[in-house]
């Protein structure tokens, strides 16, 4: 990378939204409302610090996953990755808190690290929840409305996926992961402070998304752009593969329920009509069906995801 491409980088880093949750609850929270607001409008993700989660826990779930990549994935990955041509360069198991927890089920996992990773998750949940009411609050929609288009029948779903991207010896051949969109609601993720690359589409062109110890990094997934009818938008992210260091990412997904009806909001279709803005965009449909679909075409564009949905739509939303 030349001298001009360095520092047009480090310029998109230095201006990739970092928020502050710190006075959220008094006299900056318009501020920061509006810090939110612009981000989820054109960047759609976020970077969160003083966001509530001990700094102390933080660094326990960092020490926890490491060591048991070491112990228990890494060289698996190795024979792994000798014997088989890797789409994606990733190391990868799945935690489900909610709507019940399979964390007991999972293999080779101590105690210690079911502990810290069930305490974390309280407090992932609780954040989300957080976020997804202070989005309802500039959206103009009721306190708890993305909460309750989320529940489904037994609530809303929750999950974890822990992956390690290890050194890749041919960085240029493959990615850490291909580039998507997430096809769920809200997503935290908790990512490597020393080991970079993931990477965000903006305005064409891939930008890094800065690591930063204690941070929690926010990104929208499908079914928010859906229910927000487009205000909002998911955004396709990937990770690059590096040749020095294994990088971490804890990412957490607080989706729809299955059985969950997702449509845009009344309030807002009503809105847009009013600015002359035409007819709904997106699709009525039930969460399951999409990630039935999503599950076949996650590393295409979600577009045609949207529009087979939408011949396949429920009747429309009304108010």
């Amino acid at each position: 990378m030349n001298e001009i491409d360095t520092k047009e980088k480090e310029r998109e880093m230095e201006n990739f939204p970092v928020i502050s949750l710190e006075n959220v609850n008094g006299n900056e929270r318009k501020a920061i409302l509006d810090q939110i607001e612009d981000a989820c409008k054109n960047w759609g993700f976020f970077e969160l610090v003083n966001h509530g989660i001990e700094e102390e826990l933080l660094d326990r779930v960092e020490r926890v996953n490491k060591e048991h990549y070491r112990k228990c994935m890494e060289q698996r990955f190795k024979e792994f990755a000798a014997s088989k041509s890797l789409l994606d360069w990733e190391s990868t198991f799945f935690l489900r808190h909610l709507p019940e927890s399979n964390i007991s089920e999972v293999l080779d996992l101590s105690d210690e690290y079911r502990d810290v990773m069930k305490e974390f998750a309280v407090k992932l949940e609780i954040l989300a929840e957080q976020l997804l009411d202070l989005l309802c609050d500039n959206l103009g929609l009721e306190k708890g409305y993305l909460k309750n288009a989320f529940s489904g029948s037994r609530g809303p779903s929750f999950g974890t996926k822990v992956a390690n991207y290890p050194p890749c010896p041919n960085p240029d051949l493959v990615k850490g992961l291909r580039a998507h969109t997430d096809a769920g609601g809200i997503i935290l993720l908790l990512q490597d402070d020393k080991v970079s690359g993931l990477q965000l589409l903006k305005d064409g062109k891939w930008v890094d998304v800065p690591p930063m110890r204690h941070s929690i990094v926010v990104n929208l997934g499908d079914q928010i752009e859906v229910i927000t009818n487009g205000k909002y938008k998911s955004v396709e992210h990937r990770v690059i593969t590096q040749t020095n260091g294994t990088r971490m990412s804890i990412a957490s997904f607080y989706n729809p329920g299955s059985d969950a009806v997702i449509y845009p909001a009344p309030s807002l279709l009503e809105q847009k009509a009013e600015e002359g803005g035409g007819n709904q965009q997106y699709p009525k449909f039930v969460f399951e069906d999409y990630m039935k679909l999503y599950a076949a075409l996650k590393f295409q564009a979600k577009e045609p995801r949207f529009q087979a949905m939408m011949k396949a739509s429920l009747p429309a939303a009304t108010a």
